[in-house]
Protein backbone atom coordinates (compact mmCIF):
# COMPACT_ATOMS: atom_id res chain seq x y z
CA UNK A 1 0.00 0.00 0.00
CA UNK A 2 1.07 3.31 -1.04
CA UNK A 3 0.02 6.61 0.83
CA UNK A 4 0.72 10.18 -0.43
CA UNK A 5 0.96 12.83 2.13
CA UNK A 6 0.45 16.68 1.88
CA UNK A 7 0.56 19.61 4.01
CA UNK A 8 0.35 22.94 3.81
CA UNK A 9 2.00 24.68 7.39
CA UNK A 10 2.56 28.32 8.13
CA UNK A 11 5.29 28.02 11.08
CA UNK A 12 6.16 23.86 11.22
CA UNK A 13 3.52 22.55 13.41
CA UNK A 14 0.93 21.24 10.19
CA UNK A 15 4.27 19.38 9.19
CA UNK A 16 5.14 18.21 12.08
CA UNK A 17 1.78 16.95 12.89
CA UNK A 18 2.27 15.25 9.41
CA UNK A 19 5.33 13.79 10.15
CA UNK A 20 4.02 12.13 13.29
CA UNK A 21 1.47 10.73 11.14
CA UNK A 22 3.84 9.32 8.76
CA UNK A 23 5.86 7.09 10.93
CA UNK A 24 2.92 5.98 12.72
CA UNK A 25 1.83 4.54 9.25
CA UNK A 26 4.97 3.63 8.26
CA UNK A 27 4.88 0.59 9.91
CA UNK A 28 2.02 -1.14 7.51
CA UNK A 29 2.46 1.18 4.66
CA UNK A 30 4.63 2.99 2.42
CA UNK A 31 4.37 7.00 2.79
CA UNK A 32 5.14 9.70 0.56
CA UNK A 33 5.48 13.40 2.01
CA UNK A 34 5.50 16.05 0.37
CA UNK A 35 4.69 20.51 0.85
CA UNK A 36 1.54 20.84 -0.80
CA UNK A 37 3.92 23.90 -3.12
CA UNK A 38 5.74 21.15 -4.75
CA UNK A 39 2.92 18.81 -5.12
CA UNK A 40 1.87 20.17 -8.17
CA UNK A 41 3.36 17.24 -10.53
CA UNK A 42 2.37 14.45 -8.40
CA UNK A 43 -0.10 11.82 -10.12
CA UNK A 44 -2.88 10.83 -7.14
CA UNK A 45 -3.58 7.59 -9.25
CA UNK A 46 0.25 6.29 -8.54
CA UNK A 47 -1.27 6.29 -4.65
CA UNK A 48 -3.66 4.01 -2.88
CA UNK A 49 -4.72 6.68 -0.29
CA UNK A 50 -4.21 10.48 0.31
CA UNK A 51 -3.79 12.59 3.47
CA UNK A 52 -3.90 16.13 3.53
CA UNK A 53 -2.90 18.23 6.84
CA UNK A 54 -3.60 22.29 6.29
CA UNK A 55 -2.91 25.05 9.14
CA UNK A 56 -5.38 28.04 9.15
CA UNK A 57 -4.14 31.16 9.86
CA UNK A 58 -6.03 34.73 10.16
CA UNK A 59 -8.98 32.15 9.46
CA UNK A 60 -7.86 30.91 5.93
CA UNK A 61 -6.24 28.44 4.40
CA UNK A 62 -3.64 28.66 1.73
CA UNK A 63 -4.31 29.49 -1.67
CA UNK A 64 -2.42 26.62 -2.63
CA UNK A 65 -4.74 24.08 -0.72
CA UNK A 66 -7.81 25.15 -2.62
CA UNK A 67 -5.91 25.01 -5.91
CA UNK A 68 -4.73 21.53 -5.00
CA UNK A 69 -8.43 20.65 -3.59
CA UNK A 70 -10.45 21.76 -7.23
CA UNK A 71 -7.82 20.36 -9.30
CA UNK A 72 -8.13 16.91 -8.14
CA UNK A 73 -11.78 16.50 -6.38
CA UNK A 74 -12.51 14.09 -8.58
CA UNK A 75 -9.73 12.17 -7.70
CA UNK A 76 -9.68 12.11 -4.16
CA UNK A 77 -13.65 11.49 -3.97
CA UNK A 78 -12.87 8.73 -5.80
CA UNK A 79 -10.32 6.97 -3.38
CA UNK A 80 -9.11 6.76 0.51
CA UNK A 81 -8.18 10.42 1.09
CA UNK A 82 -8.77 12.52 4.73
CA UNK A 83 -8.11 16.42 5.73
CA UNK A 84 -6.58 17.30 8.78
CA UNK A 85 -6.86 21.03 9.69
CA UNK A 86 -4.11 22.63 12.39
CA UNK A 87 -5.54 26.21 14.14
CA UNK A 88 -5.41 27.57 17.60
CA UNK A 89 -8.90 28.13 17.72
CA UNK A 90 -8.53 23.99 18.51
CA UNK A 91 -6.65 24.62 21.65
CA UNK A 92 -10.10 24.95 23.53
CA UNK A 93 -11.73 21.33 23.20
CA UNK A 94 -14.82 22.25 22.12
CA UNK A 95 -13.35 23.47 19.11
CA UNK A 96 -11.40 20.44 17.69
CA UNK A 97 -14.21 18.53 15.60
CA UNK A 98 -15.05 19.06 12.06
CA UNK A 99 -18.63 20.09 13.17
CA UNK A 100 -17.50 22.25 15.19
CA UNK A 101 -14.54 24.22 14.06
CA UNK A 102 -15.81 27.17 12.13
CA UNK A 103 -12.87 27.06 9.64
CA UNK A 104 -12.85 23.38 8.91
CA UNK A 105 -16.73 23.15 8.88
CA UNK A 106 -16.74 26.28 6.16
CA UNK A 107 -13.83 24.83 4.35
CA UNK A 108 -15.70 21.54 3.80
CA UNK A 109 -18.95 23.40 3.10
CA UNK A 110 -17.67 25.03 0.03
CA UNK A 111 -14.99 22.08 -0.64
CA UNK A 112 -15.56 20.07 -3.89
CA UNK A 113 -14.27 16.87 -1.86
CA UNK A 114 -15.09 15.15 0.35
CA UNK A 115 -12.65 13.57 2.51
CA UNK A 116 -13.65 9.86 3.89
CA UNK A 117 -12.01 11.25 7.35
CA UNK A 118 -11.27 14.65 8.82
CA UNK A 119 -10.15 16.09 12.01
CA UNK A 120 -9.17 18.63 13.56
CA UNK A 121 -5.95 19.87 15.64
CA UNK A 122 -4.52 22.06 18.62
CA UNK A 123 -1.41 24.11 16.67
CA UNK A 124 1.27 25.45 18.23
CA UNK A 125 2.00 29.24 19.76
CA UNK A 126 5.40 30.08 18.74
CA UNK A 127 5.27 33.40 19.12
CA UNK A 128 9.77 34.20 19.66
CA UNK A 129 9.46 32.79 15.91
CA UNK A 130 6.95 35.28 14.05
CA UNK A 131 7.70 38.03 12.19
CA UNK A 132 7.07 41.28 14.06
CA UNK A 133 3.48 41.98 12.21
CA UNK A 134 2.24 38.27 13.12
CA UNK A 135 3.38 38.57 16.57
CA UNK A 136 0.95 41.61 17.04
CA UNK A 137 -1.62 40.17 15.39
CA UNK A 138 -2.13 36.82 16.74
CA UNK A 139 -1.51 38.53 20.11
CA UNK A 140 -4.52 40.92 19.35
CA UNK A 141 -6.56 37.74 18.23
CA UNK A 142 -5.44 35.53 21.39
CA UNK A 143 -6.64 38.80 23.65
CA UNK A 144 -9.47 38.78 22.24
CA UNK A 145 -10.49 34.97 22.15
CA UNK A 146 -8.71 34.47 26.14
CA UNK A 147 -5.76 33.20 24.56
CA UNK A 148 -2.01 33.48 25.76
CA UNK A 149 -0.84 36.90 25.17
CA UNK A 150 2.99 36.94 26.48
CA UNK A 151 5.11 37.45 23.39
CA UNK A 152 8.47 35.31 25.46
CA UNK A 153 6.19 32.27 25.47
CA UNK A 154 6.02 29.17 22.93
CA UNK A 155 2.99 27.04 23.78
CA UNK A 156 2.50 23.61 21.99
CA UNK A 157 -1.62 22.79 21.93
CA UNK A 158 -1.40 19.86 19.93
CA UNK A 159 -2.55 16.91 21.77
CA UNK A 160 -0.33 13.81 20.57
CA UNK A 161 -2.68 11.27 21.71
CA UNK A 162 -5.29 12.76 19.07
CA UNK A 163 -3.01 12.26 16.50
CA UNK A 164 -2.05 8.94 16.91
CA UNK A 165 -5.89 8.12 17.20
CA UNK A 166 -6.65 9.38 13.71
CA UNK A 167 -3.33 7.90 11.90
CA UNK A 168 -5.05 4.52 13.28
CA UNK A 169 -8.53 5.56 11.88
CA UNK A 170 -6.43 6.93 8.69
CA UNK A 171 -4.67 3.63 8.99
CA UNK A 172 -8.07 1.54 8.71
CA UNK A 173 -9.34 3.84 6.14
CA UNK A 174 -6.62 3.29 3.74
CA UNK A 175 -6.83 -0.50 4.20
CA UNK A 176 -10.36 -0.49 3.20
CA UNK A 177 -9.90 0.10 -0.45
Amino acid sequence: MKTLILYSSQDGQTQAIASSIASSLAVEMRCEMHDLRDAQDIRLENFDAVLIGASVRYGHFSRILHKFVRRNAEKLNAMPSALFTVNLTARKPEKRSPQTNAYTRKFLLASPWTPKLCAVFAGALRYPHYRWIDKVMIRFIMKLTGGETDTTKEIEYTDWEQVAHFAQDFARLAASR
